[in-house]
């Protein structure tokens, strides 16, 4: 054999009780689990290398279940920001808007709407844009990054690229493209569709769109993950539009970042697994992700009303630079409570500023926005790539849904901006010393199952998810007793403590607590099951 994992406490992502064992690995899979090995008396399984893992708890790889990652895969091949915190597959292409399938006109404009998540504005040259379909993407990938990634086909983009930023109901030959576009990209390997439904163009699609399009990712055995259309005042709403669409489409349903923020919605989580409970209990496919944090972050674009982004980019910032309609925006963002700010008036003490594009404006990272002047000033300098916390959660609500039965584990990790938010560098080391060792919601089994075993079948992996012989040797080892996020809302790009050993594929990416220079990651493409 290759490695032998000696004495570790085996977390295996069933959910049941961990064991002790010595686990084997041999060209990149896991060929052996001898338990109790030493009390047994047995032979010991011997390998070229053998880790001492006493006291250490060896678990499946975590995976990420909403990941910003698409273009930091490619800039940057250390990616610690993941793969330090024991992550080993990441799901891209989130929210909506990203950059597969493409054509050169809407690659340009995608580039510009969400430069704020992951840079690569038009003239940046730290990426080259060599791909347009999402099987170029894909295959750009497998050129070899630090962890695996699976891929989500963005709505948005499949919008903007049949019928650019107009807010009106598609054509029929438009929707007959966008179908084509969706089927494609599942054709070549994506795992399913996402959508923004608080971000345009994705926003702009009725129900009868979103369904249309869900059928042909149920025809695939994909599913939907949808950034629903509120996440405030019309949060329940929204929730229950979206398992109603995908039961009427016969799709499998994941809700991304699955919160319940605003004032509106203290203490109201309950009634939102009271909605789901009633769903799954009648046989829907349901799903959902959550990160252990209560600020949000998005773009400072995103909080205005959609139609001043309709048309794209460029004109959002002619309305901003024209005084009478900034101050039809300002009306609705702080009186009437804008669709891009869930429905609440925005309150500005919430907003904090967590990265800029133009280096000039660093001195507004870490403040709070003091009024519309200063953000619609910082909208037009910065050329809206401006990035937010957004300070609306509620602690009580973010722990009740993270007990669910359908929970999974999502960073929305944003790794653009000088002072990001920490789930992007700590959102898994803070599960498991926070929420298990710290307060108790989960138990350590119960925690590593949801954020290994649960996505692995939400993704429809057959060999992933689970420390188990045949089984993918994406692995984490860690120290229950220590494992922690280093990452704060001052320093978060602080590395997490506790987590020595990762592996991708049987191959050291984490070693001894330090990055390695080995990029064993690679796309995962969806099983095909049509």
């Amino acid at each position: 054999m290759d490695l032998v994992f000696r004495d570790a406490e085996v977390v295996d992502g069933s959910g049941g009780d961990s064991y002790r064992a010595d686990v084997g690995i041999e060209d990149g899979r896991i060929v052996s689990i001898v338990k109790e090995a030493a009390a047994a008396g047995c032979q010991r399984p011997t390998a070229r290398r053998v880790v001492d893992a006493e006291g250490l708890a060896l678990a499946p790889g975590f995976i990420d279940m909403h990941a910003h990652s698409d273009l930091a895969l490619l800039r940057d091949p250390d990616h610690s920001a993941k793969a330090a915190q024991g992550v080993t597959l990441e799901v891209l292409g989130q929210d909506g808007l990203s950059y597969a399938p493409v054509d050169d006109r809407t690659l340009d404009g995608v580039r510009r709407a969400i430069t704020g998540w992951n840079g690569g504005a038009p003239g940046d040259t730290t990426v080259d844009f060599d791909w347009r379909t999402v099987g170029e993407y894909l295959d750009r990938l497998d050129r070899g990054i630090a962890v695996n990634a699976a891929y989500l086909i963005p709505q948005g983009t499949v919008r903007m690229y049949a019928m650019g930023w107009e807010d009106r109901p598609a054509t029929e030959p438009e929707l007959d493209r966008m179908r084509q576009l969706v089927a494609e990209g599942l054709e070549q390997g994506a795992v399913g569709m996402s959508s923004g439904l608080t971000y345009t163009p994705g926003m702009y699609a009725p129900d009868s769109e979103l369904t249309a399009l869900c059928r042909v990712v149920a025809e695939y055995g994909g599913y939907y993950c949808p950034h629903h259309r509120s996440y405030g005042a019309g949060a329940l709403r929204a929730y229950a539009e979206m398992v109603a669409l995908t039961r009427e489409a016969g799709c499998a349903l994941h809700l991304a970042h699955a919160t319940m923020n605003f004032d509106v919605n203290e203490g109201r989580a309950p009634e939102l697994l009271a909605l789901l409970d009633e769903a799954l209990d009648g046989g829907a496919d349901i799903s959902l992700d959550t990160y252990p944090y209560t600020p949000g972050s998005t773009t400072l674009l995103a909080l205005l009303p959609s139609w001043a982004s309709e048309g794209g980019p460029e004109a959002a910032l002619s309305r901003l630079r024209d005084d009478a309609t900034a101050e039809r925006i300002r009306h609705h963002l702080e009186e009437l409570g804008s669709d891009g700010c869930h429905g609440v008036p925005v309150d500005w003490t919430t907003i904090e500023i967590s990265g800029v594009t133009d280096p000039a404006l660093t001195d507004h990272v870490g403040r709070r926005v003091d009024g519309w002047s200063t953000a619609r000033r910082l909208l037009l300098d910065d050329r809206l790539g401006t990035t937010i916390l957004q300070h609306v959660g509620h602690e009580e609500n973010v722990r009740t849904i993270m007990r669910h039965r359908v929970h999974t584990g999502g960073s929305d990790g944003i790794l653009q901006g000088s002072k990001p938010h920490p789930r992007a560098y700590g959102t898994f080391p803070e599960y498991l010393g926070r929420y298990v060792r710290e307060l108790g919601v989960l138990s350590l089994e119960e925690c590593v199952a949801h954020l290994t075993s649960r996505p692995a079948a939400r993704l429809r992996l057959p060999d992933r998810g689970l420390v188990k012989e045949g089984y993918v040797a994406d692995l984490v080892l860690f120290d229950p007793t220590t494992v922690a996020s280093g990452a704060t809302y001052e320093n978060p790009r602080t590395l997490p403590v506790g987590i020595p050993h990762v592996l991708v594929d049987g191959k050291f990416v984490m070693e001894d607590g330090r990055r390695t220079d080995t990029l064993a990651g690679r796309s995962v493409r969806r099983t095909k099951t049509r």
